[in-house]
C-alpha cells in the first residue's frame, strides 16, 4: 500500500505582505484568567504573540506547550503571550470550564475568554490554533494557521526582541520539519466506532462518566478533548468508542503520524 506523505508542518509562519497593520483592541468587559484584564494600547513596546484556542481542539493542545514554553523564555526579556479561548464545541462556551481548563493545563499566561467570538470576529480570524505576532509598534509581524511553522515564529519573537539563543526542540516528533507524516483519517462527529489511520486518536468530551475505548474503560471527569489511543507512528486500527451515561461525546478526531519506515 502506497501511503500518501506530507512534510510536517505543512505551512510555516508568514510575514504579512505589508508592516503596518495595526492589531484590534481587546474587547471591552470580557472575563480574563490570570490577569485582571489587558489593553493592546498599553502593550506597545513590546512584542505581543496572540494564539486563537480552544481546550475542545486537539490541533490547540498539541500547540500549548510552544505558546507556554514561549512565556517561561521570553517573557523575562519583555515578550507579552495571550491564549485567546473560543469555543467550538459546547464545553468550551462554559466561562468556569475554561477557567477550569486553565488550571488543568499549568497556563501562567493571560488567557482572554472570547465566548462570543468579538475579538475573533475583529481578527477576521479563520479557526484553530491560529497566531498573530505583533511588533513592538502594535503592527502585524507574522501570522500562521494550524499547527506548525513553531521555529520561524520562534526566530521572529527573537528578533523583536533582538535576542539569540537556541530555539526550542520539537515538542512532538512530527514537528521536526523534515518528519514525514502520513495523513490521518478525517474528523468524525461524535462517538465513532470504525476503522481509522493516524497517530492519535481524541475525543471531544462533555459530562462526567466513563467511555469504553476498545472494551477498556477510561474515566472523563473534565470536559475538553482527550486523547483516547496513542501510536509510536502512524497507524492502522478499528476503534470501538463507546460513551456511557452522562458522558457525550462531540466529535471523533485523528491527528497525524510519522511515516512507518516502510512506507
Amino acid at each position: 500500500m502506497t501511503l500518501p506523505l506530507l512534510a510536517w508542518p505543512r505551512a510555516t509562519a508568514m510575514r504579512p505582505p505589508i508592516d503596518n497593520i495595526p492589531a484590534p483592541p481587546f474587547p471591552k468587559g470580557v472575563p480574563w484568567v490570570n490577569v485582571a484584564s489587558l489593553r493592546m494600547d498599553k502593550q506597545r513596546e513590546r512584542p505581543v504573540l496572540i494564539e486563537f484556542w480552544d481546550f475542545c481542539r486537539p490541533s490547540s493542545l498539541r500547540t500549548l506547550p510552544y505558546a507556554r514554553a514561549w512565556h517561561e523564555r521570553y517573557a523575562g526579556d519583555g515578550l507579552r503571550v495571550v491564549t485567546v479561548h473560543s469555543p467550538g464545541f459546547p464545553p468550551g462556551e462554559d466561562e468556569d470550564a475554561v477557567r477550569a481548563a486553565v488550571e488543568r493545563l499549568a497556563i501562567e499566561h493571560p488567557v482572554c475568554i472570547d465566548l462570543e467570538f468579538e475579538l475573533w470576529r475583529a481578527y477576521e480570524n479563520e479557526g484553530w490554533p491560529a497566531r498573530y505576532l505583533w511588533n513592538p509598534d502594535g503592527n502585524l509581524a507574522e501570522f500562521h494557521y494550524g499547527e506548525g511553522g513553531y521555529l520561524e515564529t520562534e526566530l521572529a519573537i527573537q528578533e523583536l526582541l533582538d535576542v539569540e539563543r537556541e530555539p526550542l526542540a520539537p515538542i512532538h516528533p512530527e514537528d521536526d520539519p523534515d518528519a514525514r507524516i502520513v495523513v490521518p483519517t478525517p474528523d468524525q462527529p461524535g462517538a465513532y466506532s470504525g476503522p481509522y489511520a493516524a497517530g492519535e486518536v481524541w475525543a471531544v468530551l462533555g459530562g462526567t462518566g466513563e467511555l469504553q475505548v476498545n472494551g477498556e474503560r477510561v474515566a472523563v471527569d473534565w470536559p475538553g478533548a482527550r486523547r483516547i489511543v496513542a501510536h509510536p507512528a502512524h497507524s492502522e486500527g478499528v476503534l470501538d468508542l463507546r460513551a456511557g451515561d452522562g458522558v457525550t461525546c462531540y466529535a471523533t478526531c485523528f491527528t497525524p503520524g510519522l511515516a512507518p519506515p516502510e512506507a
